[in-house]
């Protein structure tokens, strides 16, 4: 078990260098352009998702075509939001609004799947979003295109698990994560067609890479770690995501952090954690990645079981 969750914090660190590897890019490339090669590039995880007995044929075969196309759609502009967001936002401010992706899971999951929610996780989301508000101060600090993204990036996250809920026990897993990655390359590559291509430069490609490489090595990560230790005590550590991303900040890109933005992100942190001890209770299923820019392995619960034998 001890191996899984070190394996889970390797792979959250992993997701924070990949969605740094985007605050380096600096806006240099449009986020569409970003966003294509970064799923073009987390095509490499596919060999490792693919269990045995499924074929290279199932990424393109689903059993609920509107579920899986609304997943490429929701993907599609989950990636594109937390792009903009590390663009134009300290990478702490964005993964703060980002991680008010389980306040928006049970709003979603009360309206389309009438799941009874007590008024312990309503109050988890009533702080997740006072903790935003404090995060945003509207009215007294100047709101841009990053807050933005990084709403619409929680949110299209929010619906990708509502959709992984009513679909995730009839889908082969190849299918599920690949619906993640190729409506990114379909969509954002048409619209970077339309926009106009820049050729990247060396360093941008170095960066282009390690955005896809690292978000897809994270996923394998996250996938071997599930062997080895429970969901529930795999789940929380992505919130260590918040250290690399105040590390980061503040050595690399010079970013601070004020006391109001701080105490949205300590309240925004306690509702996703008290959330997710919520929903383990009451035995909800979701993916083991929710809040990150890339999608996470999708595990049945079998595969999120401890490995007795590791």
């Amino acid at each position: 078990m001890l191996n899984g969750i070190i394996l889970a914090f390797a792979s959250y660190a992993a997701y924070a260098f990949s969605d740094a590897c985007v605050k380096f890019l600096d806006g240099s490339l449009s986020p569409y352009q970003i966003a294509f090669f970064g799923a073009l590039f987390g095509l490499t995880a596919l060999p490792f998702m693919k269990r045995e007995n499924e074929g290279w044929r199932d990424i393109f075969i689903t059993r609920n075509k509107p579920m899986w196309l609304l997943r490429t759609i929701m993907a599609t502009s989950g990636v594109i939001g937390s792009v903009v967001a590390f663009t134009y936002l300290s990478m702490a401010e964005a993964f703060a609004l980002i991680f008010l992706l389980p306040a928006f899971v049970t709003i979603l999951s009360v309206i389309f799947l009438k799941e009874p929610v007590g008024w312990r996780r309503w109050s988890a989301v009533a702080i997740g979003f006072a903790g935003v508000l404090i995060v945003l101060r509207p009215g007294f600090r100047e709101l841009s295109l990053g807050h933005l993204g990084a709403l619409i990036a929680g949110f299209s996250g929010a619906v990708g698990i509502i959709i992984f809920r009513v679909m995730g026990n009839s889908e082969k897993r190849i299918t599920l994560y690949s619906s993640g990655l190729f409506g990114p390359i379909i969509i954002c590559g048409l619209l970077t067609a339309l926009t106009g291509y820049a050729n990247p430069t060396p360093e941008q490609w170095i960066y282009l890479a390690g955005y896809g490489l690292l978000a897809a090595l994270a996923s394998i990560l996250l996938m071997v770690a599930a062997r080895r230790a429970p969901a529930s005590a795999i789940a929380s550590p992505q919130y260590s995501q918040m250290i690399w991303a105040v590390l980061f900040g503040y050595f690399v890109f010079h970013d601070t952090i004020d006391l109001p933005m701080l105490t949205g992100i300590i309240l925004i942190i306690i509702s996703g954690l008290f959330t997710f001890i919520r929903e383990e209770q009451k035995g909800v299923a979701k993916p083991l990645s929710v809040a990150t820019s890339e999608p996470g392995p999708v595990l049945t619960p079998e595969e999120a079981s401890p490995d007795k034998s590791a």
